[in-house]
């Protein structure tokens, strides 16, 4: 078994070669030595919000995107250098949608430069009706330097802390209105253009001549075509200096030729019925900051809404504990006295028959319907558990840091890969405690049912990317690899698993013995059927992770860092005990009312409850217009992928508890 899985890491480390973890070690600078600027893709953001005269936000009325596109989309009509090169990514940097190419800024340390010419270009009618539909989407570029975002400077009003939000914006927009067939703008005379180009809220002011007429509001784009680059440095003495920070403040310029950068000027308007030209520019602009180069990302990494998540967990955390507390305590009670009872009549030899969970002793270790679906299910959901666990914990305790990009994607695809042991082992320990005759089906089966499946699902997802042109599109290489990952090193792990399973777990060995003919199950009160159950236990498991979903759908859609791994592992730890406290608690109810068939009921009554609430809340969050078919698509798709992963982990953590407890119970009792 050994050498099998070190010739499978041996044989992914070539591979891994390909890839690079940009950030992890410092690059020092001299005067005049070359910065490398790398440009990113454009990705959506919920950022970018306008409010009308009265306050209310108008951004709801949106199309948003949740698909990003490539830099060098030939419908943006940005900047080329002479030759476009892609740089090397993490595998989970690619699969994520990351897409890395070098750029024609030219940056020098401590070379200052003020609105240097960049290029000319021409926008067409069609590319412009393009443009302006992302830009009023709120579409932000991204940019890479020494491994840094280029951000901006955002003001969180709730802690009352400035941060830097990765990314800046594509265009702005101005609030305007239309009375009828004719459009009233704001008196540009009163308008702080540099808070229009710095994409700050504006306000609409009451128009002078008041007209009867329907008065709408729209949104006016304006496109992005100046740059001011401020890359902050720490001097480090004898000529050296570390970047600690970049931000870029874009302004919006319409100008007949680049010699102008003023941001007093008329901003840059888009028309959707001719050629636009447009001069592209930039200014660069170096600032000494006291920051150290270990402590850079500080500034980055922004806790949004903390008192929320602290008060979320500590009240959950207290009402998990006031539950095991009671259920514990009832528990144990119960079992004290039935274990008593039992065993008293037992030794008296005057055992009669008597209502309780004792009573299911010939039937409660029964072969359920579909053993070897369950099994496989239950094996999944352990590997899942286990890469989940183990990829939080190393990211809340600084092993692997969301700063170097997409390296915590990789190290979960890799542990999903070497836990496939795990949950084969587990898979053929579950159907050998239900006493499966088909072994070897078990075997082939595990590893490539609910991994085969959520491959085929990605790929459809791949499909709807492509055909939107979006840079999310998984390239065929990762795709191979991904399978030469599954083919290489997780099905071999798993082989070796499910045959030691096969010939030393002993889960087969039961406290009871099965009668031939099934007891009868009497009538169940309504809150005890699997329906009811599943939708009140839902409830609990949800509410241990709810808040910490929102974030986490805000980090994937909208290109957020979430690194509040530590709330993240406190929160799925209460997942785990609050999954597993109710199911027992259920469990032990319906084996009292003498229904033993407990197998998938524990399953379900664990993990569809709280992938249903999870899903409900994937559809409560899109509080915006989701912009086309496709969009509708890949958000549902993707949000469903999710949900089935929840209830495959939660599914397996509610059997086990339930196996375990089941097996302790009837081993303590004597059964003649």
């Amino acid at each position: 078994m050994k050498q099998s899985i070190w010739l499978a890491l041996l044989s992914y480390i070539p591979v891994a070669k390909a890839f690079s973890l940009p950030g992890l070690s410092p690059t020092t600078y001299h005067s005049n030595d070359e910065i490398p600027l790398l440009v990113n893709r454009l990705t959506p953001s919920i950022y970018f919000q306008h409010q009308d005269e009265n306050g209310n936000d108008i951004s709801s009325d949106k199309e948003h995107f949740l698909y990003s596109y490539d830099y060098y989309n030939e419908r943006f009509h940005f900047c080329r250098p002479e030759h476009v090169e892609k740089q090397p990514e993490s595998l989970g940097s690619v699969i994520f949608g990351d897409r890395i190419y070098n750029s024609p800024f030219q940056l020098r340390m401590l070379e200052e430069k003020e609105c240097v010419a960049l290029c000319k270009g021409t926008i067409p009618g069609r590319d412009a009706e393009f443009i302006n539909r992302l830009i009023i989407s709120g579409f932000f570029q991204n940019w890479l330097v020494d491994g840094l975002p280029a951000a901006r400077s955002v003001y969180d009003s709730r802690t009352k802390t400035n941060y830097y939000g990765t990314g800046f914006e594509l265009g702005f927009t101005d609030v305007i209105q239309t009375v009828g067939d004719e459009t009233v703008p704001n008196t540009m005379e009163e308008a702080d253009m540099d808070a229009s180009n710095a994409g700050a809220t504006l306000h609409i002011r009451s128009p002078k001549n008041i007209r009867p007429n329907p008065v709408k509001t729209v949104e006016l784009p304006y496109f992005v075509n100046h740059f001011e680059i401020v890359v902050e440095f720490h001097e480090r003495g004898n000529d050296s200096y570390r970047i600690v920070g970049v931000t870029v403040n874009p302004v919006s310029i319409e100008r007949s030729s680049p010699g102008s950068c003023s941001r007093t000027r008329k901003p840059l308007t888009l028309h959707e019925d001719r050629d636009n030209e447009v001069y592209f520019t930039y200014s660069v602009k170096f600032v000494a900051s006291a920051t150290v180069w270990a402590t850079r990302w500080d500034k980055y990494l922004h806790i949004y809404d903390p008192q929320i998540q602290w008060f979320s967990l500590i009240g959950f955390s207290v009402i998990v504990i006031l539950l095991s507390s009671a259920v514990i305590h009832s528990l144990l009670r119960a079992l004290k006295s039935d274990l008593t009872r039992y065993n008293e009549l037992n030794l008296n030899n005057e055992f009669h028959e008597d209502a309780g969970w004792k009573l299911s002793h010939g039937d409660v270790f029964r072969t359920p319907p579909k053993s070897m679906l369950l099994s496989v299910l239950v094996g999944s959901g352990i590997q899942l558990f286990l890469m989940i666990i183990c990829s939080i914990f190393f990211a809340a305790f600084g092993l692997v840091s969301p700063i170097s990009r997409g390296s915590l994607q990789t190290v979960m695809f890799l542990l999903y890969a070497l836990f496939g042991f795990v949950g084969s082992y587990t898979s053929m320990g579950v159907y050998k405690f239900f006493h499966g005759p088909y072994w070897k089906a078990n075997l082939i089966i595990t590893p490539i049912l609910l991994p085969g499946a959520i491959l085929l699902l990605i790929v459809a997802m791949n499909i709807f990317l492509l055909f939107a042109h979006s840079s999310g599109v998984i390239p065929a290489k990762s795709l191979f690899f991904i399978i030469f990952l599954w083919f290489v090193v997780s099905i071999p792990l798993s082989f070796v698993g499910s045959v030691l399973a096969h010939k030393r777990c002993s889960w087969n060995e039961h406290p009871t013995k099965t009668n031939q003919i099934a007891r009868q199950i009497p009538h169940q009160p309504w809150y005890l059927r699997t329906t009811q159950a599943t939708m009140v236990a839902g409830i609990f498991s949800f509410g241990s992770i709810a808040v910490e979903l929102y974030f986490i759908y805000s980090s994937l859609w909208f290109n957020k860092i979430f690194y509040m791994f530590g709330f993240l592992l406190f929160s799925f730890l209460l997942l785990t005990l609050t999954t597993s406290l109710i199911t027992v608690l259920i469990t032990y109810h319906s084996l009292c009312l003498e229904n033993w068939l407990w197998q998938w009921r524990s399953f379900i009554i664990g993990g569809l409850g709280c992938s249903i609430y999870m899903f409900i809340h994937s559809i409560l969050f899109t509080k915006f217009k989701l912009g086309g078919f496709i969009t509708v698509v890949l958000y549902l798709g993707y949000s469903f992928i999710m949900s089935v992963l929840c209830c495959v982990v939660t599914g397996a953590i509610g059997f086990f508890s339930s196996m375990i407890f089941i097996r302790k119970i009837y081993y303590a009792v004597k059964v003649e």
